[in-house]
């Protein structure tokens, strides 16, 4: 079909989204609508997201925001011609939920439905906003991934290296939750960051000292939480300076790690000798303006294209799921009688598992 408008489902951790996108061939992509209900108050007194909670909230909410789409793009479901859903990887509650909505409005209606990989939400986002051109390098880093993958194509995915442990996001949630500071804790620690001094504390950058491209954030953790009682033992508690210095070293060994492992990616990523070389981040760590910063600088110095999603497309969304549904539908990838809710699924299949496996498949 020359024109594809898609209702996309999203609903893999704590946010509830849905849109509608319309790609007609040969031109770019158009966010109709896209809307986002977070569960951030729903989940505050937990100091992180409750799988049980967020399921239900999901439950509760999907329907509300599908209609909420149809209505800001002025269009009924006569109009959609698929429906796309992120059916892994996630918290099995939530994706349930999603599934299980994106089927039952696709055999009411008597529309395609497409299952999506979240990741390859993320990572097919820069063809929607920058209709950048295969293969192009990809940093996914957020709260529960992160990982370099070449983008092959619509459905390759080539991981160069990864986290070996807690992802960014998950390490910023747990700095934030040891020093008081509200969730989500990325926000929170760059704020206080903003106003610290980076050079107080020297924390490691972990894996630095071994080749390759994967990453470690657990030990970089550890050392924020020794420094901290370090200063609890000595002074009977922190002053407000004591943690923005804190997050601002933190911030920066974060900063230094990515960067670093970028430029190795680089190397095996140009080595392929690209027409058009481009490097692409997304995920919600996306959103920190100190590593945007650093990663721009890494990209200028081997004359790569950066880009960065506007920040409301960089956190979890239903337009990035209604987008590879239509860039799956079109290369024939569309159609799924047995999708499934997955609570694991790596984007390269081929490549070992980083966090081990098991009966529900590989973490990463």
């Amino acid at each position: 079909m020359a024109t594809l408008t898609f209702l996309g489902i999203e609903s893999s951790c704590d946010d509830s989204a849905a849109a509608v996108v319309r790609h007609v061939e040969g031109a770019g992509p158009e966010i109709m609508s896209s809307v986002v209900e977070g569960q951030t108050a729903l989940h505050a007194a937990f100091g992180g997201v409750v799988p049980e909670i967020a399921a239900r909230a999901h439950a509760e909410r999907l329907d509300g925001c599908v209609d909420r789409a149809l209505a800001d793009a002025g269009l009924t479901l006569d109009a959609i011609d698929g429906i796309a859903v992120t059916s892994g990887p996630g918290l099995i509650g939530g994706v349930l939920s999603g599934v299980m909505l994106a089927k039952g409005i696709a055999t009411g209606a008597g529309k395609p439905l497409v299952g999506v990989n979240h990741l390859a939400g993320h990572a097919l986002t820069p063809r929607l906003t920058d209709g950048l051109a295969f293969p192009y390098l990809m940093l996914l880093v957020s709260g529960g991934h992160c990982q370099f993958l070449v983008a092959e194509g619509v459905d390759r995915f080539r991981r160069l290296g990864g986290t070996i442990d807690d992802a960014p996001g998950e390490a910023f949630d747990k700095t934030a939750k040891l020093l008081g500071l509200p969730q989500p804790g990325g926000p929170a620690v760059e704020a206080e960051a903003r106003q610290g001094d980076p050079n107080r504390y020297h924390f490691p950058r972990p894996l630095l000292d071994r080749p390759g491209c994967d990453l470690s954030f657990s030990g970089l953790k550890t050392a924020l939480l020794r420094a901290r009682d370090a200063l609890v033992s000595e002074k009977g508690g922190l002053t407000v300076q004591d943690r923005r210095d804190l997050c601002a070293g933190f911030q920066r060994a974060v900063t230094d790690v990515l960067a670093e492992k970028t430029r190795r990616a680089f190397v095996e990523y140009l080595a392929s000798g690209p027409d058009s070389p481009g490097f692409a981040v997304a995920g919600g760590v996306a959103a920190n303006s100190a590593i945007r910063a650093a990663l721009e600088t890494v990209c200028a110095g081997h004359g790569v294209r950066f880009l960065a999603p506007p920040l409301r497309l960089c956190t979890d969304n239903a337009a990035m799921i209604a987008w590879a549904g239509i860039e799956r539908f079109r290369a024939g990838l569309g159609g799924a009688a047995d999708l499934v809710a997955r609570p694991r699924w790596p984007l390269d299949t081929g490549a070992v598992p980083m966090i081990g496996s098991g009966k529900k498949g590989a973490k990463a």
